[in-house]
């Protein structure tokens, strides 16, 4: 997967996330973001660290990976692949 590549999953998982009524809610408390962020970054074309902490709150749960990616038509393990592309050599390993 290309930089490009992972970036417009974790855009799109963003948008998809905008679309939860009960999980956005969840995602602005645990950023800090607000809804007014949201808007400005969509209209900007995006942020990346909005972005990219979309992906992470969506990998803390088995079943909001599952939905998000059966929503845009991705295999399972993409997001945590695109997640792992934008992090680069910075991101943690725990195993």
């Amino acid at each position: 997967m290309t930089p490009k590549q992972a970036e417009e999953i974790a855009s799109q998982a963003l948008l998809w996330l905008c679309a939860q009524e009960e999980l956005l809610p969840v995602f602005l408390a645990a950023t800090g973001a607000t809804a007014s962020d949201l808007r400005d970054s969509l209209r900007a074309g995006g942020d990346p660290a909005l972005s990219g902490a979309a992906l992470d709150f969506i990998l803390m749960c088995d079943d909001t990976v599952i939905a998000a990616c059966a929503a845009q038509g991705l295999g399972n393990d993409q997001l945590a692949l695109a997640q792992a592309v934008l992090a680069g050599s910075g991101q943690m390993h725990w195993t």
